[in-house]
């Protein structure tokens, strides 16, 4: 890990922890796991926290090494995140790059220019843009829409790698990366939760999170 890394992890951790996006404490999962920690990018709804959690995934994306022309954002809350990122990575601290986005529809427009994918024409290398990865369902159906014209993904840019076990004892995230082939990034890990909450917060959180990873944590 470097401190580049860190840099950049920790802070975005500060910003979710600023809107409550972050949260520590008991929280049900939609797997049934009793987590002691729980995020949710949605509530980093304001102008000011949508260009300072673009600014971390444009410097979590420029320092992955990934080649890429082109961004896309599944539907829903990749849309968003998709046209924020490009924005980000036009400013000169992310290397000033005019990066087009696309997105796609839930349901296929039979009107007007119709089609599923708006925005820019798919690029030739794709970075798919999310949030946080559980079942993968949206970014395998986004994959899909990528290569079906013939464009590549070239990797896929989340939020938070929780860094657990899903069905088939594979984080969702490393599944993805084997089966597909294709390069992951993420912004911030449960390893850099994990630091974050040693520095904040209780020694009691900062041990049911060890204790959590210890449980349902992969190798």
């Amino acid at each position: 890990m470097t401190d580049e890394h860190v840099d950049i992890s920790q802070n975005f951790l500060a910003l979710a922890d600023r809107y409550d996006a972050l949260k520590f404490g008991e929280f049900t999962l939609k797997s049934g796991r009793i987590s002691p920690y729980f995020f949710n990018m949605g509530a980093i709804a304001s102008g000011s926290g949508m260009r300072q959690l673009a600014a971390g995934y444009a410097a979590a994306l420029s320092t992955a090494g990934i080649g890429y022309d082109s961004l896309f954002g599944p539907a829903y809350k990749g849309i968003p995140l998709a046209a924020t990122v490009a924005c980000a990575l036009a400013d000169e601290a992310h290397g000033g790059l005019d990066v087009p986005f696309t997105y796609n529809r839930k349901e296929a427009k039979n009107h007007g220019e119709g089609g599923r994918l708006v925005g820019a024409p798919l690029g030739r290398r794709v970075v798919i843009v999310d949030d946080v990865i559980t079942a993968g369902t949206a970014v395998r159906e986004a994959i899909a829409a990528i290569r079906a014209p013939g464009s590549e993904v070239a990797g896929v840019l989340i939020a938070l790698d929780r860094q657990e076990r899903g069905a088939d004892d594979r984080s969702p995230l490393a599944a993805l990366a084997a089966d597909e082939g294709i390069p992951t990034v993420a912004v911030a890990t449960l390893d850099d939760v994990l630091g974050y909450a040693r520095e904040r917060y209780s020694d009691d959180t900062v041990a049911a999170i060890h204790t959590y990873r210890e449980r349902y944590g992969v190798a």
